[in-house]
């Protein structure tokens, strides 16, 4: 099987018209006649990250820093789908790390969870990605992450149980040997006096 570079939209314009008719409604009615194209373009959004590597946007940091104490950049929003019933999930993610001389903009950080987020995902996957990119990129001495998010494959069909929150987590490095700096970085992740 040939893998593609883009998205195929008009593919999936097809799909959904198949879709429209496999469901009993009428893809010509006025107001589905649109609804292919729509799909089409909010699909090449929801998933352009299968086309971005993560890692190129922690090409540019700051080598010659000394900070070596935990940074935490908590509460990123993002959206995904799940990739089991293609329905959104949605929540924010917290990372910390500890620099081994090298740091970048906080914003980068937020960038990487954005690119993961954009792709058919798994929380848990999601998680452990977060954190693997990041130790790859940064060399850092150590990572955590945390991703909170509400499913909506479980809130709107299936158990239906809205406001259930899934919590996974992730440690690398010092995060995962050491207890304290684990503990440290959850510590403040659930204190949310600070905002």
């Amino acid at each position: 099987m040939e893998s593609q570079t883009c998205i195929d939209k008009a593919r999936i314009e097809r799909a959904v018209k198949e879709i429209i008719e496999a469901i009993g409604e009428d893809p010509t009615r006025e107001g589905l006649l649109d609804t292919p194209r729509r799909i089409a373009e909010m699909y090449a959004e929801l998933f352009e990250g299968l086309y971005q590597d993560p890692l190129e946007v922690l090409k540019v940091g700051f080598e010659e820093e000394k900070h070596q104490e935990m940074i935490i950049l908590r509460d990123i929003p993002f959206y995904s789908m799940c990739e089991h019933h293609f329905l959104p999930f949605h929540g924010v993610a917290h990372i910390g790390y500890i620099p081994e001389g090298r740091i970048v903009g906080i914003s980068k950080l937020a960038r990487v969870v954005e690119i993961l987020a954009r792709r058919p995902q798994l929380q848990e996957r999601l998680t452990g990605q977060i954190a693997d990119v990041i130790m790859e990129g940064l060399r850092p001495k150590g990572v955590g992450v945390v991703v909170e998010a509400v499913h909506t494959c479980m809130t709107m069909r299936g158990i239906k149980k809205p406001g259930t929150i899934v919590v996974t987590s992730a440690n690398r490095g010092l995060f995962r040997r050491n207890l304290a700096t684990r503990q440290e970085f959850l510590s403040l992740v659930r204190n949310r006096n600070m905002k």
